[in-house]
């Protein structure tokens, strides 16, 4: 009876993170396309939760590397326990970077917060998984954003070296409805799955399943719930995103997000790597921007986003671990 609800519960609060994880991450996929202003912020984000639905749907291969490539989550009570608390982690951060605004990394928050959960239990790090799944492309993702962003600027600014600015002006922000929808499928691709992930991991620690396999029941509600979270919006990073780092005019959104979709497709579905949306977008702009002239970007702005990803991972790893105490604790009174 207990672990049966403690399933229910690791379910249900993996299902929050999730919907925390769409309103904190909603600004990725829309913020350059409303700073632009190619979409109105409503309708934006109706594409955004449309998008992330859609992309939800195409895959599970990040899913697989967080139910088997991460930590080794003992079986029955003392598993969920774990997986609980990494979720609480990870949900504290969400939050505490949501209200202040710097756009950090949700991904990074779940993965620190199982880390820390098993730390903190004396459970299995599978530090191979951590260090090829989730380090070095958390290392890799932003520098390839940055130089695909600035290499694709260049490209269309030689392309439409000719064209009247106006007239181009229009025209991409049409294409920008098109490149923020392939943001968005991209972000719902990568982010939906850490979560199913997780409930197969549940699952699969209770006994109800053997394999990694995401079942159609786990990949719905994910996909409904962070279709919904964004829905919800995500103002404060929005702001960050849109106009913090540098004021971006239609084409350069368009490249920003067609550079930042491109290596979210490339990752999820040839590497399985659960990368940062965060860490792609806001690098994408940045390499966009330099272009134009390396002082148009907010570097000091650009700083302090730094700060925020380096902090994602230990800090989710500490509170999940403080966390797994906590709930520890109050289960053996």
């Amino acid at each position: 009876m207990m672990e049966a609800a403690g399933l229910v519960a690791v379910i249900a609060v993996a299902l929050v993170f999730n919907y925390t994880t769409g309103f904190h991450d909603a600004a990725n996929a829309i913020a350059t396309s409303v700073s632009t202003r190619a979409l109105t912020p409503r309708l934006a984000l109706g594409l955004a939760a449309a998008g992330n639905l859609a992309g939800a749907l195409l895959g599970t291969g990040v899913a697989l590397t967080v139910t088997a490539g991460i930590i080794q989550a003992p079986p029955g009570g003392e598993g969920l326990v774990i997986l609980l608390a990494a979720l609480i982690g990870a949900i504290g951060w969400n939050l505490t970077t949501w209200y202040f605004g710097p756009p950090a990394s949700s991904s990074h928050a779940l993965i620190g917060g199982m880390v820390g959960a098993a730390l903190a239990a004396s459970a299995g790090v599978i530090w191979g998984g951590v260090l090829h799944k989730v380090v070095f492309p958390m290392v890799l993702s932003p520098i390839v954003g940055l130089l695909l962003g600035y290499a694709v600027m260049i490209a269309l600014l030689w392309l439409c070296r000719r064209a009247d600015p106006h007239a181009a002006g229009r025209r991409f922000r049409v294409a920008q409805t098109f490149s923020a929808g392939a943001m968005a499928v991209g972000h719902g691709l990568q982010d939906a799955q850490k979560t199913m992930g997780i409930i197969v991991l549940a699952l699969v620690t209770c006994g109800i399943q053997e394999d990694a396999s995401v079942p159609l029941w786990v990949i719905v509600a994910t996909a409904a719930t962070l279709a919904l979270g964004t829905y919800a919006g995500g103002w404060r990073v929005m702001r960050t995103l849109g106009r913090g780092i540098i004021e971006l005019d239609p084409p350069q959104g368009f490249a920003a997000e067609l550079t930042a979709s491109s290596v979210l497709y490339a990752t999820s579905s040839l590497l399985h790597a659960p990368i940062s949306t965060t860490h792609v977008i806001t690098t994408s702009i940045m390499g966009v921007g330099s272009t134009r002239r390396r002082s148009a970007v907010r570097w000091g702005v650009a700083g302090n986003i730094a700060v925020a990803w380096l902090l994602t991972l230990p800090i989710a790893a500490a509170l999940a671990a403080a966390s797994y105490l906590a709930l520890h604790a109050i289960i053996t009174l």
